[in-house]
């Protein structure tokens, strides 16, 4: 059996699993949990069997690993199809998913006096194929679609078994994700149309036809501002948050592991491989505002989330927090002029942060199901009587804050020193200020549930001797989540190495200078002064200028003379512009336009078919 072949029963088995649930009322329930888990099971194992297979499966020219196509689905003439394949981006998220998807399993078949047992199995099946087809989607409209079907089942869950406030949470919920799904889904269809006539629409075919070289700053501008808030809505980048903490807290438990672990990297994974790669102007000429809506998320949230006292409402806002330092990620490659650094550490953050949400989230199920509350104020004394529930919670914890020994603080690490050099100094310190607010919530949590006496608000002294620690059933989920945290905690290079070879893949300009992501490319660099290249020199080279400018259009140059000051003074250049970006076929590079005029920054070189963007 081919890999691919491996690939797409991955995709397939929760979604048959699911079809087989809701055509089969004369089934017994063991018969239904037994199919359940195989639908859970398989893509779990299939992933990992990816992982080891993956390095060997590479095409070095695309960066992909087990494509497939089914030509029966889609339009081809449209260049829509159902393509699946992985590279070193995709790769770890996709094992993330199937990894939070089986715990959420095995936590819904374990969950006692459920109704409609089959429905409820099914609904998360559903939810399983769609957020695993997203990650292993190429086609970024069937990338769209699996997303669609992955948020149906959360509104179905949340109506029929949620918790308090079930249908205005589902009905807010639903209007903010269509009015999201709708923008993005706009931004997309700009960038379809933008393109060159038979461009197929994948990611594959987009990064061969160089699309942040033949779209205008316009229109890069334009398509990256649609798809920043319709996907900044999804991912509940504020101020569009407010949907999500009453989602989780009121969705059942094996949902809100699914929903905030895994589906919300959808827009933070469509930013990165769409926006980033392909629309590198955008992301420049946006940059300002997702730092301060970044910043919103860690400062307000962060703050909201420290005044919380019910235990799944304060995992909650913790979630919508923690997308704060990811979206910074991005903006790195924007300010470091192509440092791609940063867009590793949002990867591994948004790994660290599935498997991390996900496991208090089935552990704050676990504390309730003790109590019968989530009210922390009603809590108190549990590590004497679950001592091993305590232990996961802590640890949980110290994962969350980005504590070292867990793959969270690999993702933290390598944004937080992407941005090094931001200015404000004090920006800066708002950023990091994230990790005080973690530690603040989360320990005080630990406190309050695991320590001191019980408050007997909840539990009489006799129910509360009666405690038993976590079951098998429990520790189960607990330890796939934590397994992975610990492992990629010790030993990152288990999906840095995969991330790496994307990023130079896929960004050529791009130094990966942290100490989780160093390596060797004799093709990366700082933006120097002088790109190397493999271009032919030529007795006369021809150059494209754009943007802020009076005379915008192609140029000629002598080659020995053509330096880009004197190409900015033929096209005369609005002196108030900013930055400069200079796009090649091996490079990508930022220059300070206001240093540059001054002398403080050395001039370039101009190489033949450079395409040159002013930037206001």
């Amino acid at each position: 059996m081919s890999s691919a072949i491996l690939l797409q029963i991955a995709v397939a088995a929760p979604i048959a699993a699911c079809a087989l649930m809701l055509f089969s009322k004369w089934l017994p329930l063991g018969a239904k949990k037994s199919i359940a888990a195989a639908g859970f099971c398989v893509p779990a194992a299939i992933a990992i069997t990816l992982c080891f297979l993956f390095s060997g499966s590479v095409d070095p020219k695309t960066g992909y690993a087990f494509l497939s196509q089914c030509d029966t689905i889609g339009v081809p003439k449209l260049g829509v199809g159902l393509k699946f394949a992985l590279n070193g981006i995709s790769l770890p998220l996709f094992l993330m998913a199937s990894l939070v998807a089986l715990a959420a399993g095995i936590r819904a078949l374990f969950t006692k006096d459920v109704k409609l047992p089959g429905l409820y199995y099914a609904t998360i099946l559903f939810m399983s194929g769609g957020v695993l087809g997203l990650f292993a989607s190429v086609d970024i409209f069937a990338f769209y679609i699996f997303h669609e079907f992955a948020l149906i089942p959360t509104f179905i869950a949340i109506l029929v078994w949620g918790g308090y406030a079930r249908k205005t949470t589902a009905i807010t919920m639903a209007v903010y994700l269509t009015l999201g799904a709708m923008v993005s889904l706009a931004g997309l269809i700009a960038l379809y149309t933008a393109l060159p006539a038979g461009t197929s629409f994948d990611f594959i075919s987009l990064k061969e036809t160089l699309v942040a070289g033949t779209l205008s700053v316009c229109q890069q501008k334009t398509i990256f501002g649609l798809l920043l808030f319709g996907f900044g809505i999804l991912v509940s980048l504020f101020p569009f948050h407010s949907w999500a903490p009453d989602t989780y807290a009121s969705a059942p438990t094996p949902i809100s592991m699914l929903h905030a672990g895994v589906l919300k990297k959808f827009g933070l994974y469509g930013l990165l491989q769409i926006g980033a790669m392909l629309l590198p102007l955008g992301l420049v000429a946006w940059q300002n505002w997702i730092i301060w809506l970044a910043l919103g998320n860690i400062v307000l949230i962060g703050l909201i989330t420290m005044t919380q006292k019910d235990l799944k409402l304060m995992i909650s806002y913790s979630s919508v927090m923690h997308m704060g330092p990811i979206f910074l990620g991005l903006v790195a490659f924007a300010l470091s002029g192509g440092n791609a650094a940063g867009l590793g550490g949002a990867v591994v953050m948004m790994f660290a942060h599935g498997l991390s949400v996900a496991l208090m989230f089935h552990l704050s199920q676990s504390v309730c199901d003790r109590y019968g509350t989530f009210e922390m104020n009603k809590m108190g004394g549990l590590a004497s009587r679950a001592p091993v529930l305590a232990a996961f919670f802590v640890a949980a914890t110290m994962a969350s804050i980005g504590l070292p020994g867990f793959a969270n603080f690999w993702g933290e690490l390598t944004i937080f020193t992407s941005l090094a050099d931001i200015q404000p100094v004090w920006l800066l310190g708002l950023i990091v200020l994230s990790i005080v607010i973690s530690a603040i919530y989360g320990l005080r949590a630990v406190a309050k549930i695991f320590y001191g006496k019980p408050s007997g608000e909840s539990l009489p002294e006799v129910y509360f001797e009666r405690i038993k620690d976590i079951s098998i059933s429990e520790r189960i989920p607990a330890l796939v989540l934590f397994s992975a945290l610990i492992a990629v905690g010790f030993v990152p290079s288990l999906i840095t190495k995969n991330i790496d070879s994307a990023l130079v893949k896929n960004f050529p300009s791009a130094l990966i200078a942290t100490p989780a992501f160093a390596m060797d490319c004799e093709s990366c660099g700082n933006i120097p002064a002088e790109t190397k290249t493999n271009v032919p020199v030529t007795e006369t080279i021809q150059v494209s200028i754009s943007g802020e400018v009076e005379r915008p259009g192609d140029f000629s140059f002598a080659s020995k003379d053509a330096r880009l000051l004197k190409a900015l003074e033929a096209a005369r250049a609005n002196t108030s512009a900013r930055n400069v970006i200079v796009l090649r076929r091996t490079a990508r590079i930022v220059v300070d336009f206001e240093k540059l005029r001054s002398g403080d920054e050395a001039d370039i070189s101009l190489e033949d078919g450079d395409k040159i963007q002013i930037i206001d």
